[in-house]
Parts: C-alpha cells; structure tokens; sequence
C-alpha cells in the first residue's frame, strides 16, 4: 500500500468510526482534536458541532485547542447582542460560565502535549473585561463577532495542569 492509499484508508476510516459513534465530522474545524482530547480524559464526546465540546463529570464542558509553541485558548465567533448588559448575560448564561470546566490543550507534532483545566466562571472573568474593550467596535469589522485570547499567564495562573 502506497502512502497516499493509506492515507485515504485511514481519512474515510475515520469518518466511518466519527459516523457510527455518533461524533460529527471528524474534519470540521477542530474537530478531531476535540475527539482526542475527549477520549483522553476519559469523557463523552459531544454530539453536535455546537455547543457542548464534551461530557465530564461534571456535565457539558468546553475544549479549546492550539498547536502554537505555547498553550493559549481562543475564544472566536461569540456572536453580539444588542446591548452590553444582554451581552454579559450570553456570555454567563449561554457561552462561556455556563460550562463548569473548560479543557485547553496544546497540541505538538499531533499529539496532545498538555491539557489545563480551568472553571468556566473564572475563565469568563479573565476574558469579560476583553471583551468589553471590542464590544463598541466589533460591529465594523470585516467579521462582526467578538473574540479573546486566554493567554499562557492566564492558564498557568488560574488553571490545573491535568495532562503533559
């Protein structure tokens, strides 16, 4: 079997098993890392692309992932809400503290190198005020949605190191 045969033996097998388990498309996004990382520390993974990432102990989390050199969190595509006050009650009631735990992950070379945990309250309070600062621009831009970084510092200053 030629590289390129096993490559494609593997990409469909993938799917076939993402299919049958009930995962959603193993190449959307982030996807098959979230699968990994779920199957890593033992949780469920989520059946739909939205929402949830995954079911621990504690319920429905939320996995972030990177392959930079350094870990970090991006929280991307937070969809707007009118006014700030309605936008602080998704981001606690819908988006980001609504999940207890969040998972951030480093991956290198496709391995998960390390994972964090961190609770979703206080992941909320670190990017909150972030957010805030691009709320009144956000509007203008090319993509009309807010985004923030969970930096290095926050993750090793706030979280739990749980793999790596």
């Amino acid at each position: 079997m030629t590289p390129m045969q096993e490559y494609k033996m593997l990409y469909e097998r993938m799917h076939e098993i993402s299919t049958e388990q009930g995962w959603g498309d193993p190449f959307s996004y982030a996807r098959s890392r979230e699968i990994l990382i779920a199957g890593t520390l033992g949780h469920k993974i989520s059946s739909t692309l939205s929402g949830a990432d995954g079911i621990d102990q504690d319920g429905e989390c939320e996995y972030k992932s990177t392959v930079n050199g350094n870990i970090q969190g991006g929280y991307t595509g937070i969809s707007v809400h009118e006014t700030w006050e309605k936008q602080v009650d998704y981001l606690r009631n819908h988006k980001i503290a609504k999940y207890k735990n969040h998972y951030i992950s480093r991956f290198s070379g496709g391995m998960i190198a390390e994972i964090w945990k961190l609770d979703g309250t206080v992941v909320c309070d670190i990017l909150e005020p972030k957010l805030e600062k691009n709320y009144p621009t956000v509007l203008t831009k090319k993509d009309p949605r807010l985004r923030a970084l969970l930096t290095k510092k926050e993750i090793h200053a706030n979280g739990e190191k749980i793999f790596g």
